[in-house]
């Protein structure tokens, strides 16, 4: 096909897209599963195409236990605001509890990209483009997509804030006595007695070359998910020559406000402009 011929056929395509996507859409509580909490909030930009349009889909914290994606529906309009382009897929997934350890939340969160993968073409976006972005547990969950799976969707950048990299590093070097209690009830096990779960459960493990350029934030006072994850994280991505930036925010714990987190935004922005 010549180069003529294939912009000729883009502009038609592109005339027949745009009345159908033209105005914005926002769908709440989207099914991607048959339990209550398999549910996605769906933001669409007004005029999107199928071969253009980018994704993100944000990922909440609550140490795989509780939260929920209303904790991130204050971001939603920053986010509409910075990057007006991308259609945004807010998450929920099954949370930590006897029948639900995991890696329920993991094959909930494959099982969100699997769901909008199929309905990208009906939706006018591309599962081309698509960013994840987390928060603490969310974050760990979100690295985990981006680094061990590559279809139907091969995730193209990732934003983790304060995810944990290795289990088990946390549990046999907490910083807190309360970690491997959390360890513990998230997989049911230890390292000690099935290392294997806690190796496929830590997304450090998964770096490689083809992983996706990475933006970590970090607070410094972080009491949750300590420095070091984000640092061996670094140096794994480091490694691997994978494009990375990690942001310590000196005094800054597990989460923050204000200017800070304006200053966190400005930097999503700029890393996705550069790498999506």
């Amino acid at each position: 096909m010549s180069f003529f011929t294939s912009c000729q056929q883009q502009a038609n395509e592109a005339i027949v897209a745009t009345p159908r996507f033209s105005e914005p859409v926002k769908q709440l509580n989207v099914s991607y599963g048959p339990d209550s909490l398999q549910r996605m909030d769906v933001y669409l930009p007004a005029g999107r195409s199928a071969s253009i349009t980018k994704s993100i889909v944000l990922l909440h914290g609550g140490g795989w236990n509780s939260g929920s994606k209303s904790d991130l529906v204050t971001y939603i309009d920053s986010f509409k605001r910075r990057l007006p382009d991308y259609a945004i897929f807010n998450l929920d997934y099954r949370l930590v509890s006897g029948n639900h350890i995991f890696p329920t939340q993991e094959q909930d969160v494959q099982q969100a990209f699997e769901f909008i993968a199929a309905n990208s073409a009906e939706w006018g976006i591309s599962k081309n483009d698509v960013a994840v972005l987390g928060i603490s547990a969310g974050a760990h969950l979100g690295m985990l997509q981006a680094y061990k799976y590559n279809a139907p969707i091969k995730v193209k950048a990732v934003v983790d804030f304060f995810g944990p990299t290795d289990l088990t590093e946390m549990y046999r070097k907490p910083w807190h006595n309360m970690i491997p209690f959390l360890m513990q009830a998230l997989t049911a096990t230890t390292p000690d007695q099935k290392p294997e779960v806690y190796e496929q459960s830590s997304p450090a493990y998964f770096v490689s070359p083809q992983s996706p350029p990475t933006l970590i934030f970090q607070g410094s006072a972080d009491p949750v998910v300590a420095k070091s994850q984000s640092l061996l994280l670094e140096a794994k991505l480091n490694a691997a020559n994978v494009p990375n930036e990690l942001v310590v925010y000196p005094n800054a714990g597990h989460g923050w406000y204000g200017s800070t987190l304006t200053d966190s935004f400005d930097r999503i922005e700029a890393f996705l402009q550069k790498h999506m």
